[in-house]
């Protein structure tokens, strides 16, 4: 593979992946994940330089995503590492996010969820027992009824090939005339092929992790608390307040290291059991379920306390984790963007980023049609205006569900507005810094020659030089970096006790306040021009994002100048300023204060001792004596035309912080770079078939249960997810180039032939149905 030529810049692409609901049309969201996982492995063994042996196989689209990142080097001069580091789903999405997020922390194959929705996600095996007609008579007469509600999926099924209509229509009647007033789906039996599938998953060959280390991999999955929990809401008057919270969210994260799974099997069913939980088709999901079909298979689950306090707070200090009913996590929050935004913060950034949300839609656009269409619902409606069951029904599930993201995409286009925004201020004054900066340190001696120890002293003179010209906005800036460092500390210390809830964190901030303020730490403390020593102490002892946003601003200055004749020489000093940044992030980690867990828990009166505690945790001095011996032997070994600006640029770091920290409100100082939304859609892959989902899925039929009726609708829709996941993976790959930079012409189309070749090869073995599918679609792509 190649290296990019040695000169190459290296930018990360990184994906949050936002996967909604879509019932049956689970099995084609399958087919694009499967694509992203495949990306990603082949991004991993280029950035390697290894050849894909990850027990998976060589071939297929991982070596046409390989030859076209070895492309974009050699011909656009990047290296392009593809990171899939946030996923967040929600019902069927939320399955497909729990295992694609397994694969990737783990190094797992995702083939085995391939088998599970092919051979499992059928009628005849998620209708509970206890639920089947009796007889082939039960119910007889409501199948005309079926046929009558299902409208045009049913009408549809005249334009199938003989053996697959009389499979849906035999499959349908079973499913009508199963148990009435009762989900006809076992949930049991759902959390059991889950179990299987994850089981699976463990035992087929192993590849490695497929984000760098110290790259975190962060997953959400909603769920809907069905009978909810409180919450207290402080107001003016009354004073308190209780309101229902029915929202959910149960998180899973790596932290960045290797991990044989990303989470017990048995938690992972948890969230990918719950968020799935259809209203009307699975009965809702509770924790003795899962305990239950443990047992059936003899499977311990030894953190099961400490999850249950983790992901359902409320009901566990009650003692009642096991009476949470749980449902579907689509009713309330289908399209999950926020807990992936809010992931955004604390991400690591090694070099340049695009960071892109890609959010997957199975079937886009209009789903009830309100403003027309049907003439009647049987009320007495005029045409145009929805009727009495139509109306209940859209106000009950489809339009809580189907919500526009215009919300998402506006709290995202405002932050990479407010990130823009900064940027180009600090450009327009980093003239003017530089400027400061020469006259400050122009003259001194052994400037050409850093040390540790001269680095310290220029640092400090640099930050007082910084403080006299702010004047009087140091007061401000000063304050609100204070009081972000008491944010940080009562975090930090939160998190280390293991207790949830607002409260305890407002409890614990007050009692660290009161601490703080009986050493002197107080708002007036920082004045025009600088603080008392109590101050400068306290954010020498705790001011660890300080210390990140300068080796930040100093990676970023690198990384503009990457590409050019000293590239190589920077290389130290990109690798120094890395290793450091590694060291003072894992210190941020909730883990690596746990022996605080106690001492935070039994905070009554004084934190104090805590603090000091957490001081010695943090140990700031021995990380800064560690960053300044890298920093220092990096800069001797530029060369000199090269070391003085960077010297400078990083002791300017204290100007520019003055202007970028209230500007940003501490938002994006890792990932500083504007964001980009991209969707994948029947809609927006075109390149084989016009016309969306209704050209090519069958999941969409029968209020989109239609692919449980059938395995050839299930083959279908699994084929075309790889097929549009591929196309798609392609158009957000080559979109990261730079304006400037060309692929040879026609290479993008030869790419994505490429890519549906090797899906049909590869998937024409697999699918006993979709002979004829594929043969047509070989005719298609030429």
């Amino acid at each position: 593979m190649s290296d990019g030529g040695g000169r190459a810049r290296e930018k990360e692409l990184r994906l949050a992946l936002v996967c909604y609901g879509g019932i049956s049309l689970a099995v084609y969201m399958h087919g694009i994940t499967k694509e992203v996982w495949h990306v990603a492995r082949a991004s991993r063994a280029v950035q390697a330089g290894e050849p894909l042996t990850d027990g998976t196989g060589p071939g297929g689209t991982a070596a046409v995503y390989a030859a076209l990142l070895d492309g974009i080097a050699d011909e656009a001069g990047l290296r392009l590492r593809v990171m899939p580091d946030i996923v967040a789903g929600a019902s069927a999405g939320g399955i497909n996010g729990i295992f694609l997020a397994q694969a990737i922390a783990a190094g797992h194959s995702l083939d085995p969820l391939t088998d599970l929705w092919l051979d499992h996600a059928d009628v005849e095996q998620l209708i509970d027992r206890d639920a089947a007609p009796s007889s082939r008579f039960s119910k007889v007469w409501a199948l005309p009824l079926a046929w009558m509600a299902a409208g045009r999926s049913a009408d549809k099924l005249d334009e199938l090939e003989e053996t697959t209509r009389e499979e849906v229509r035999a499959k349908l009647s079973h499913f009508v005339r199963s148990r009435w007033f009762e989900p006809p789906f076992s949930g049991g039996g759902f959390t059991a092929r889950l179990l299987e599938a994850l089981d699976a998953m463990a035992a087929a060959p192993r590849g490695p992790r497929l984000l760098p280390p110290g790259q975190p991999l962060d997953l959400f999955v909603t769920v809907t608390d069905f009978s909810g929990h409180p919450e207290r809401l402080r107001l003016h008057s009354p004073p308190e307040v209780l309101e229902t919270e029915h929202r959910l969210v149960v998180t899973f994260s790596d932290h960045g290291d290797p991990c044989e799974t990303l989470a017990d099997a048995a938690e992972l069913a948890f969230a990918a059991r719950a968020t799935s939980s259809f209203p009307g088709a699975f009965p809702p999901f509770t924790v003795g379920e899962l305990d239950a079909a443990l047992q059936a298979r003899e499977q311990d689950w030894n953190g099961r306390d400490a999850f249950l306090r983790r992901v359902l707070p409320r009901h566990h200090a009650a003692g009642a984790a096991e009476k949470a009913v749980l449902i579907d996590g689509s009713v309330l929050a289908n399209r999950p963007f926020r807990p992936a935004i809010d992931a955004l913060r604390e991400r690591p950034a090694r070099r340049q980023v695009d960071r892109r949300f890609v959010y997957v839609d199975p079937s886009p656009g209009f789903k009830l049609g309100l403003t027309g269409g049907s003439t009647d619902d049987g009320g007495g409606s005029p045409a145009g205006v929805p009727g009495f069951f139509q109306t209940i029904l859209g106000a009950l599930s489809e339009l809580p569900r189907h919500q526009p993201i215009r919300d998402n995409l506006e709290a995202i286009a405002e932050r990479t507005r407010r990130i823009e925004r900064m940027r180009a201020i600090m450009d327009a004054i980093r003239p003017q810094v530089e400027g400061e900066i020469e006259a400050l340190f122009g003259r001194t001696l052994f400037l050409d020659r850093p040390t540790p120890a001269r680095l310290v002293a220029w640092r400090r003179r640099a930050q007082q030089a910084a403080a006299d010209r702010s004047g009087y906005a140091y007061a401000g800036y000063g304050n609100l970096k204070a009081s972000g460092v008491v944010d940080f500390v009562t975090g930090l210390l939160h998190a280390a006790g293991g207790e949830t809830g607002g409260d305890r964190w407002s409890r614990t901030r007050a009692l660290v306040e009161t601490a703080l303020a009986a050493r002197g730490v107080v708002a007036e403390a920082i004045h025009a021009g600088g603080a008392s020593d109590a101050m400068i102490d306290f954010l020498r002892t705790y001011d660890l994002n300080f210390r990140v946003r300068r080796l930040r601003m100093l990676a970023r200055r690198v990384g503009e100048v990457e590409g050019g004749e000293d590239d190589e020489a920077l290389g130290p000093l990109r690798e120094a300023i890395f290793a450091s940044l590694t060291d003072y992030v894992a210190r941020k980690e909730a883990g690596h204060h746990a022996a605080l867990q106690e001492s935070v828990r039994n905070l009554r009166d004084d934190a104090g001792a805590a603090l000091d505690r957490l001081a010695a945790g943090l140990d700031l001095t021995a990380l800064d004596a560690a960053t300044d011996e890298r920093i220092a032997a990096a800069l001797a070994g530029l060369p000199r035309e090269v070391r003085r600006p960077m010297l400078l640029n990083y002791l300017g770091f204290p100007y520019f912080d003055v202007v970028a920290l209230p500007l940003l409100q501490g938002e994006g100082v890792d990932e500083y770079d504007p964001i980009k939304v991209d969707r994948i859609s029947p809609d927006d892959a075109r390149g084989i078939r016009e016309g969306g989902a209704e050209a090519t899925l069958k999941g969409i039929q029968f209020n989109a249960f239609g692919a449980f009726f059938s395995r050839a609708y299930r083959e279908n829709d699994y084929l075309w997810g790889r097929l549009h996941g591929a196309e798609r993976m392609i158009d957000i790959l080559v979109s990261t180039l730079p304006a400037d930079a060309r692929l040879k012409p026609g290479r993008v189309a030869a790419v994505k032939r490429q890519a549906f070749l090797a899906v049909l090869d590869e998937e024409a073995p697999r699918l006993s149905t979709a002979g004829e599918l594929i043969g047509s679609l070989r005719r298609e792509i030429g």
